[in-house]
């Protein structure tokens, strides 16, 4: 009994030790990006000084700090439910109040469990969305969002959810159940499949359900990209225009699918601000991503961690201490389940700068790519407009860049493309 209550309350300390070191680096790296934004505030770096305006960087500056102090909102928000779930008790309530009419032992029971939580996280972080989209983004001239469109969103999000999610659920529930000590290995198998097969549907079946899809009219454009695409040797199944001005101004362009569903995805607002030879940079840099299969080696990465934490979670689940340590009583798969996905960030927070350093090096390469198939001073231009249009800041805190942005600082990659040679 000593050393199950050692275990108990050693978990218990670990758990709000890393909650509390968690939650303070995310803290303390948000004041540092508010303040080195605002330092840099009245100044245009240097290397821009000549393409982009002193009222253009200081609106970057006061988006960047509007977000961030948003984001100290979440932040503090996110570990005050966290901690309402676990040691306060509200996962246990909720197991109790749905074996009121649902058998514990069942998959049912699990699912609503499990989908409850996922419902109480998003109302919760409803209002701050609500906030986000129509104050902050409304401020600074980005949102187009109305009011119904941002319902629809919602519920067709919920539906979409619901139909993929609950038959997953009830797969990953049953597999745990009866596939024995291996049964992680199974799930995993599952969870990587169902992955596979989302991507696969996406662009065809999913995406159209939140956006208008239309092929690319202007036949010089398409005349340009289809030479890019040709010098690259990449196949799709088409160009297309999407409705993004619908929701927002931010300007964008990506590849999805693959094998023979592989399509091109410009966004309309990216059309009406770029010039031909731009758009064309920045899909070479598209290209470069799916050239140098950076798609798949995330996607590895992605199955890799989630095979570990697994594994880790098999290990685990039988564990008294795992659920008593977070102040739980009920010992079924979808409560470990909740449990270790509710709590495993906050002990692989500080992973976080090595996701985001693999991310920068992919850019680096597809940026690399790109100036080998068309003109590296157009993707810088193309770059300059996005950074200007989007509010990007061009002085991030270093520290906080590192560990959050998955693309490198403005004035890094912009300094790179211009030291490799043009085409």
């Amino acid at each position: 009994m000593a050393m199950e209550a050692f275990m108990y309350n050693g978990f218990t300390a670990a758990f709000l030790f890393a909650l509390a070191f968690a939650t303070l680096t995310r803290l303390w790296l948000a004041r540092r990006q508010i303040a080195h934004v605002a330092r840099n505030r009245e100044a245009v770096p240097g290397s821009f000084s000549s393409t982009i305006t002193l009222s253009a960087h200081q609106k970057a500056a006061d988006y960047s700090v509007a977000k961030s102090k948003l984001g100290i909102i979440d932040v503090v928000i996110g570990a005050l439910v966290l901690l309402v779930l676990t040691l306060g008790g509200g996962l246990q309530w909720m197991s109790g109040q749905w074996a009121r009419v649902l058998d514990p032992s069942g998959y049912w029971h699990g699912v609503a469990l499990v989908m409850g939580v996922v419902m109480l996280l998003s109302a919760l972080d409803l209002p701050m969305t609500i906030y986000r989209t129509f104050v902050v983004e409304a401020r600074f001239g980005f949102n187009r969002m109305t009011p119904g469109l941002f319902l629809a969103d919602l519920a067709k999000q919920a539906l979409l959810g619901a139909a993929l999610g609950i038959p997953l659920l009830l797969l990953v529930l049953w597999l745990m159940a009866r596939m024995g000590e291996m049964w992680w290995l199974y799930v995993w198998l599952a969870w990587m499949g169902f992955n596979l097969i989302v991507l696969m549907l996406y662009p065809t079946f999913i995406a159209p359900i939140f956006n208008r899809f239309t092929p690319l009219t202007d036949p010089s454009l398409a005349s340009r990209i289809e030479q890019l695409l040709a010098r690259c040797g990449f196949r799709s199944q088409g160009l297309f225009v999407m409705d993004g001005s619908k929701r927002s101004s931010h300007g964008n362009a990506y590849f999805s699918g693959f094998g023979a569903a592989k399509r091109i995805v410009l966004f309309d607002t990216l059309l009406t601000r770029l010039a031909p030879n731009e758009i064309e940079a920045v899909l070479a840099h598209e290209l470069g991503h799916f050239k140098r299969h950076h798609v798949w080696k995330r996607v590895g990465v992605l199955f890799a961690m989630s095979l570990a934490m697994l594994w880790v979670l098999g290990r685990l689940i039988g564990e008294d201490w795992f659920y008593a340590g977070l102040n739980v009583q009920s010992h079924g798969t979808a409560m470990a389940l909740v449990l270790f996905f509710l709590v495993v960030p906050v002990f692989t927070f500080f992973l976080q700068p090595l996701t985001s350093l693999y991310s920068r090096k992919h850019e680096f390469e597809a940026d690399a790519y790109a100036a080998l198939h068309a003109s590296p001073a157009d993707l810088v231009r193309a770059l300059v407009k996005l950074y200007q249009d989007n509010a990007a800041t061009l002085t991030p805190d270093p520290l906080h860049s590192a560990f959050y942005d998955s693309h490198p600082p403005a004035a890094t990659r912009i300094a790179r493309l211009q030291q490799l040679p043009a085409t």
